[in-house]
């Protein structure tokens, strides 16, 4: 008795909540299409009418299919008994729900997400350009680290000449002879390629300025209030601006610069001819002359040597901003907005907790009619039902013409019989004959 009270409560719920499985399905496929048409709107570009309707009739179409499939499949999962049957369904409400994920979840996405996720990725070419700016940087100041060796240089060779001068510490007889005139042209050489260096070191500082100066417009530009679509506008300008100061900052490297300035200090070494007075100071000379020839050639070696380890630096790759609609936005950085996905797509499939809902509720109650008796499963209304449909069928009847009922057949007669041998039997109330 139990389960027949239990299978007669959950069928008139189901049939309370019918008006409500309605309205919810309606709702969410409402709530659905509204979101659809901002993102198709976000998408479609040429006149403001155009895009307006295209949008519109796009949404109303998510709306009833998602509406129409869903109840489909409340109404016809729960009544399909057999495995293969509901298998078959529900590999149907697989195939539609992917189907709907791809017309109208990812939309529903861009909707509740595109602005931010359009941030982000003007967030993340910032980053990629600020990395630019700094490899570009050091890249045009790596040659700064030459400066101290060559300064060193440039002091050795003029305190040298100096001393030379003076006092004639190399050749032992002072005065300004050869020797002297060489060590001088050797520091001149290296406070040259000093200056060279240094004047490429005030330019990459200004570029790099310049540089910080777009990158705080940018930064600016990122998470500035406001619609995403005109910033986003602003922020490939100042893209443009930036990628012109890295490609600058690459070409003002001196490092190519100290690498033929140190191959000329050994390949382009001239000499002067020895001065001296006598032999033997000019044998002096030229013994010195040697030594510093020698020392140049180091000199040379090394800093070839270091300029070319500056040159072997990897170079700043070409970096353009590519702008995207919130929809590419959404799709791109996926795995930084998943709650907005998570409610973009339980907004579609919500409807699916329904149908399984209704499946079990189904179940329940064909296990307790099953397990009930025949009578059990009759209701006072359908008792109601058969006694009005009794009544109809009676009154049916007597208002029927009488029919005439049908003539008797009439017996085949027997062949007479012969009179002879025969003994009539008296008729009836007749006297009886004498003997």
């Amino acid at each position: 008795m139990s389960h027949a009270r239990t299978a007669r409560a959950l069928r008139n719920q189901i049939s309370s909540l019918e008006m409500m499985t309605r309205f919810v399905l309606a709702t969410l496929a409402l709530a659905s299409g509204v979101y659809t048409y901002l993102g198709v709107r976000s998408l479609l570009d040429g006149s403001a009418t155009a895009v307006f309707f295209a949008a519109v009739i796009y949404s109303v179409a998510v709306s009833v299919a998602i509406y129409g499939f869903w109840t489909y499949l409340i109404r016809f999962v729960p009544e399909v008994r057999d495995f293969a049957s509901r298998a078959m369904l529900f590999l149907v409400m697989l195939l539609g729900s992917a189907m709907i994920v791809a017309m109208s979840s990812w939309l529903n996405a861009a909707a509740l997400a595109g602005s931010a996720a359009v941030e982000q990725h003007l967030a993340t070419t910032l980053e990629g350009y600020a990395d630019d700016l700094d490899q570009a940087n050091s890249n045009a100041i790596s040659a700064q680290s030459l400066l101290p060796d060559i300064q060193r240089a440039a002091a050795r060779f003029q305190r040298l000449a100096e001393d030379e001068a003076q006092s004639g510490a190399l050749t032992g007889t002072s005065g300004s002879g050869s020797v002297v005139q060489l060590l001088s042209q050797m520091s001149a050489q290296m406070r040259e390629l000093e200056a060279s260096i240094a004047a490429g070191r005030d330019q990459a500082a200004t570029l790099f300025e310049e540089g910080q100066t777009h990158l705080a417009a940018m930064r600016g530009l990122v998470s500035a209030p406001g619609p995403v679509e005109p910033r986003s506008d602003s922020f490939g300008q100042e893209a443009v601006k930036l990628a012109g100061v890295i490609a600058a900052l690459e070409r003002t490297s001196v490092a190519p610069s100290v690498a033929r300035a140190a191959t000329d200090l050994s390949a382009g070494f001239i000499a002067p001819i020895a001065d001296g007075r006598s032999a033997d100071l000019a044998g002096r000379q030229d013994i010195v002359m040697a030594t510093v020839r020698e020392s140049v050639g180091q000199q040379s070696q090394a800093l070839a040597a270091a300029a070319a380890e500056i040159l072997a630096l990897p170079k700043v790759a070409e970096r353009k901003y590519v702008p995207m609609t919130s929809a590419e936005a959404v799709l791109r950085y996926a795995g930084d907005f998943i709650p907005s996905w998570a409610g973009a797509i339980s907004i579609d499939l919500l409807p699916a907790v329904l149908v399984g809902i209704m499946a079990v509720v189904y179940g329940a109650i064909r296990r307790g009619e099953d397990e009930m008796d025949e009578a059990e499963l009759v209701s006072a209304a359908d008792m109601a039902r058969a006694l009005r449909l009794s009544g109809v069928l009676a009154a049916a009847r007597a208002e029927a013409p009488a029919e005439e009922p049908e003539a008797a057949p009439v017996p085949a007669q027997a062949p007479a019989a012969s009179d002879k041998n025969v003994t009539p039997l008296p008729l009836a109330g007749s006297k009886r004959f004498d003997s």
